[in-house]
C-alpha cells in the first residue's frame, strides 16, 4: 500500500467521527466552511502547516498558536477536534482528514467536487458559468469548483468531475498531436 493511501486510510476515521460529531450538533456546514478555511491557510501558509506538524513543538505550545490564529474565526466543535488531533499526535494528518471529511460531506449534500486547472485565474463571472455548465451535465444541485492556476496548460482547462478529465488546455492538445504525429511516423 502506498503512503497516500496508508494516510487516507488512517484519516477516514477521523474525518467520519468528525462529520457525525458535526451532524448531532447540527453544525455540518459551520464545521465544512470552517475546515475551508484551515486547509485555505495552511496551503498558504508553509510556516504554521511546518509548526503543527512538528513533532519537537509541545501540544501546548501548537493549541495556542491554533488559538491565536483562529480565535475569532471556528467555533469550538472544530477547535475541539484540532485539540484532539493534537493531544494524539495526528496533526500531520490534517490535511488529509480534512479532505476526507469535505468528500463525505459534500456526498451527504449531495455535492460534487470539480477540480479545474487554468493557465490564467478565472473570473468570478467565468466560476459561475463553469458551475452552472457542470450543474446541467451532472444533474447535480451543488458544485463546488477547486481552481489552481498552473500556467504550463499555456492556454484552456483542465476539469477533472470524479474519474472523469476533461482536457481542453493547449498543453493537452500539443500533446495530443505530437502522440498522433509520432504514432503516424512510426
Amino acid at each position: 500500500m502506498s503512503t497516500r493511501g496508508l494516510v487516507a486510510k488512517i484519516a477516514l476515521p477521523y474525518a467520519e467521527a468528525l462529520i457525525e460529531s458535526a451532524r448531532s450538533m447540527n453544525l455540518v456546514q459551520e464545521t465544512t466552511r470552517d475546515l475551508d478555511l484551515i486547509s485555505e491557510l495552511l496551503s498558504e501558509s508553509h510556516g504554521l502547516r511546518d509548526f503543527l506538524t512538528n513533532p519537537l513543538i509541545k501540544p501546548s505550545a501548537k493549541k495556542t498558536v491554533l488559538q491565536k490564529v483562529f480565535s475569532e474565526q471556528l467555533n469550538d466543535h472544530v477547535f475541539n477536534f484540532l485539540y484532539v488531533l493534537i493531544d494524539r499526535r495526528r496533526i500531520a494528518l490534517l490535511n488529509s482528514i480534512i479532505d476526507s471529511y469535505l468528500n463525505l460531506s459534500y456526498r451527504l449534500e449531495s455535492t460534487i467536487i470539480v477540480n479545474v486547472s487554468s493557465a490564467i485565474a478565472l473570473t468570478d463571472l467565468q466560476k459561475t458559468s463553469l458551475k452552472r455548465k457542470v450543474q446541467d451535465i451532472t444533474d447535480s444541485k451543488e458544485v463546488r469548483l477547486v481552481i489552481s492556476v498552473n500556467p504550463e496548460l499555456l492556454a484552456g482547462l483542465v476539469i477533472k468531475i470524479g474519474s472523469k478529465i476533461i482536457d481542453t488546455s493547449l498543453f493537452g492538445q500539443l500533446n495530443q498531436m505530437m502522440s498522433y504525429l509520432n504514432l503516424v511516423s512510426s
